[in-house]
C-alpha cells in the first residue's frame, strides 16, 4: 500500500515519516510538507532536507491565505510574540481555550487536504504525528484522540472507504515518540522543532520545552542542543 505523510520536519513527523519507510518502502511513499504562513521557513527547510534523506517524493503546498485573518503569534499576520513559557504556565492563562500557538484548525485542513492529494497519488494511507502530550490540558485539541477518530471515520467515508489515517502516536507521550525514532535511527540533528527561526532553538518556547524533556526522559542529548 502507498502511503502519504502529514510533513512538517518536525521530530514527530520525521519519526512517523521512518515508521511509514519501514513499513511500506521508501519507493510508496511520499512526504507533504504544508507552508501556513509561519513567521520563519525552517520547517520546511528541515522537510526538504529529512525527505532528501530517506529518498521520498516530497510536495509542499501553500496555505497560508486560508490563515491570513488569523491571530495565532506563530503566523506573520500576528504582532504577538510567541510565548516563551512551557504549555502548562500558558494553559493557566487561557481558561480551557487552545494555546495562543493553536493554528485555527490546522490538522483539520491539513489532512482534509492530504486527502485529496493522497487520493490522486494512489495512497490508502495517510499519516501523522499527532501525539498525547500535545492534546493534554486542549493545548491542540487537533491532536487529540477524539479528533483522530472524527476525521478517520469522515476521511474514510468520503474517499468511497479508499483511505483511512494512521496516527501511530496519538496515544504516546513524546518521550516515546524520542524513543521510538531513536529506535529508528531517525536523523533528529535534520529536524526542527522550534517556533523561533534562529541559527538554533530558542530553548524557552512551549515545543522547546517539551522537546527537551522528552530527550531527556530518555537519557539522550538532542544534537540540535550544543
Amino acid at each position: 500500500m502507498k502511503a502519504l505523510v502529514l510533513f512538517s520536519g518536525g521530530l514527530d513527523s520525521t519519526t512517523c515519516l521512518a515508521l511509514a519507510v519501514k513499513e511500506h518502502g521508501r519507493e510508496n511513499v511520499m512526504a507533504l510538507s504544508v507552508y501556513y504562513g509561519q513567521k520563519h521557513d525552517k520547517e520546511i527547510a528541515a522537510a526538504r532536507a529529512v525527505a532528501r534523506h530517506y529518498g521520498v517524493k516530497w510536495q509542499t503546498l501553500d496555505l497560508a491565505a486560508i490563515f491570513a485573518g488569523s491571530d495565532c503569534t506563530l503566523l506573520k499576520g500576528s504582532e504577538e510574540d510567541i510565548p516563551r513559557e512551557s504549555y502548562a504556565d500558558q494553559l493557566a492563562k487561557t481558561d480551557g481555550k487552545p494555546v495562543s500557538t493553536y493554528v485555527p484548525f490546522r490538522n483539520g485542513l491539513f489532512l482534509a487536504s492530504a486527502a485529496s492529494i493522497a487520493l490522486s497519488n494512489g495512497c490508502g494511507l495517510i499519516y501523522y504525528g499527532a501525539h498525547s502530550d500535545d492534546a493534554a490540558g486542549n493545548a491542540y485539541p487537533d491532536c487529540s484522540d477524539k479528533f483522530n477518530n472524527a476525521m478517520n471515520e469522515a476521511i474514510y467515508t468520503g474517499s468511497g472507504e479508499q483511505l483511512s489515517i494512521k496516527a501511530p502516536f496519538v496515544g504516546l507521550t513524546k518521550a516515546d515518540v524520542v524513543k521510538l525514532g531513536h529506535g529508528l535511527g531517525v536523523p533528529f540533528e535534520l529536524t526542527w522543532s522550534c517556533y523561533e527561526g534562529g541559527d538554533a532553538p530558542c530553548g524557552v518556547c512551549g515545543t522547546c520545552r517539551d522537546r527537551a524533556a522528552a530527550f531527556e526522559k530518555n537519557g539522550l542529548k538532542d544534537p540540535l542542543v550544543g
